[in-house]
């Protein structure tokens, strides 16, 4: 079992944020992810919003950055921590400059970047950034091929609705071969379909933990899955966030539990699937306490995990 070490202040959700987190500046965060790196965790992975609309301010929050700079930032402020994001809005993004950007901080990183992509879910997102909203779906599988076009052709060409190009070069590629990984995050069927045809992994949200083992199978019996390893994260908190980032109580996921009850939690997820995961942090007053409890995880729980 892999374990994602969650930076604060990546964003600040009131379901999940503790008051002191809006503090947390840049250079604390660069600090904590050089420990995490030394101690031993396998991943940071990086939330990702362009605007928040007024109206969902409340519940999400007004703070995020935008994944791929911040995971560039941090391969380069680390030496062996691998650097994902969770989630890479995909249909906001030019698929040609994103390519570039993620195959840019794979080669300089010596090949630790990795990608979760989704769709998206919040509209005025998106009419802030002028996408069609209802056309997102079919634009993420566009945008995704073009991108491994770019990553794994020598001479790259794609024609689509949405993006096309020819006769053009593009270098650096990734280091890792054929491409650096893609995760794709969300719970929908479509989402999971596109997990079959692209990806390497699966990142649930909302998926209730007791579902995940059956969602992994539809996943694997997709006509476009072809066998590759498959990761699925799924952290321990995940759950206390639902859908459009409403707080919900979920009684297996309460912080500040012991170890015994962590590896058991942990294990079973492993059961159904999960091969990455996160355990969520009991109250504490500030970045120290909190590094105090993420290496008390690394010392005491991952030694017990299979």
């Amino acid at each position: 079992m892999q374990l994602v070490f969650a930076l604060p202040h990546m964003l600040r959700l009131p379901a999940m944020s503790q008051p002191w987190e809006a503090s947390v500046t840049g250079a604390d965060q660069t600090r904590m992810a050089k420990c995490a790196d030394a101690w031993g965790y396998d991943m940071i992975a990086v939330p990702e919003h362009f605007v928040i609309p007024t109206e969902h301010v409340e519940l999400s929050g007004p703070h995020y950055l935008q994944s791929t700079v911040a995971q560039a930032y941090l391969a380069g402020a680390t030496e062996r921590i691998r650097l994902n994001s969770c989630i890479t809005v995909l249909p906001l993004q030019h698929p040609i400059v994103l390519a570039k950007a993620l195959a840019t901080a794979d080669w300089m990183s010596g090949g630790r970047m990795m990608v979760t992509f989704g769709v998206g879910w919040l509209q005025g997102e998106f009419d802030a950034l002028g996408v069609p909203f209802r056309e997102r779906g079919r634009i993420a599988d566009e945008y995704l091929a073009a991108i491994k076009e770019l990553w794994t052709s020598e001479t790259p060409s794609f024609q689509g609705k949405y993006v096309s190009f020819d006769q053009v070069a593009f270098e650096p590629k990734p280091v890792q071969k054929p491409h650096l990984p893609i995760w794709i995050g969300g719970d929908a069927d479509a989402a999971l379909r596109r997990a079959a045809k692209y990806a390497s992994g699966w990142w649930s949200f909302l998926t209730p933990p007791e579902q995940i083992a059956e969602r992994v199978e539809f996943i694997k019996s997709q006509p476009d899955y072809d066998g590759r390893p498959f990761d699925v994260v799924h952290g321990l908190g995940t759950n206390r966030v639902g859908e459009g980032h409403v707080a919900q109580k979920d009684p297996h996921a309460r912080p500040g539990m012991s170890a015994a009850e962590i590896v058991d939690k942990l294990s079973w997820l492993g059961e159904q699937g999960v091969t990455v995961s996160a355990v969520p942090i009991p109250r504490v007053g500030g970045v120290d306490e909190y590094l105090d409890y993420a290496q008390w995880v690394i010392e005491e729980i991952k030694p017990q995990l299979p």
